[in-house]
């Protein structure tokens, strides 16, 4: 039997948020958390037409234990153009267990972003590119590509997609990616926030497997 404790501290410091974690009775499971937020890195004589984005945030975290992990993460920006981070560190071993990079613009109608991840000492190297087209709002009909490609396999994952409102409260969403998988689901509102899915996938290349098909339902109150 184990208790989870979370105990936050508001605002000890303008715009900074502690958390208290621990487990009872496991003596490793302690970690404090810190968020930095709502500051501007900007000139406030700026005016507002330039688009800086006014909540800029940092996270760190550590354990409390003899050799913690240390987490610390960021984001920083304008409301076209931001920029994240996300670094972990192990003081037991010297080294960094994590390293995250990113890299995003949002316009009107489209987002584009360009990740790297990096887990050290394991096989998850891989650079990743989206991006993300509003066609026509009036029927939610958007396109989109990501491309993944991995340093340690070598190996290029190509997906685009597509979605399509159907009714205010329904929409389909389509996509394949160049291992030939092909997928579609579709999602009802039939609740406020509550939500009925249809999911579906069929690998092209072995078409006598059969096709994998899920129900999800998500309540929200």
């Amino acid at each position: 039997l184990q208790l989870f404790t979370t105990i936050t501290v508001d605002e000890p410091a303008p715009g900074l948020k502690t958390i208290f974690g621990f487990k009872v009775p496991d003596q490793r499971s302690g970690k404090v958390q810190n968020f930095v937020s709502d500051f501007n890195l900007y000139p406030s004589k700026l005016p507002s037409c330039f688009g800086f984005c006014r909540e800029n945030v940092i996270s760190s975290s550590i354990g409390l234990t003899t050799n913690p992990i240390v987490n610390f993460s960021g984001v920083f920006g304008t409301n076209v153009l931001a920029l994240g981070t996300d670094i972990s560190f192990d003081t037991k071993f010297g080294n960094f267990t994590k390293c995250n990079a990113g890299l995003s613009f949002t316009n009107v109608d489209l987002i584009a972003s360009l990740a790297l991840h990096v887990v050290m000492n394991e096989k998850g190297d891989s650079v990743n590119a989206s991006y993300y087209h509003i066609v026509n709002p009036s029927t939610n009909i958007v396109v989109g590509a990501e491309v993944t490609y991995s340093f340690s396999t070598n190996v290029n994952t190509i997906t685009v997609g597509t979605q399509y409102a159907l009714d205010p409260l329904t929409t389909i969403k389509a996509w394949v990616n160049n291992a030939s998988m092909v997928s579609t689901l579709i999602q009802h509102e039939w609740l406020s926030k509550s939500l009925f899915t249809i999911y579906g996938e069929v690998d092209t290349e072995s078409i006598d497997k059969s096709p994998k098909v899920g129900l999800a339902l998500a309540l929200k109150p």
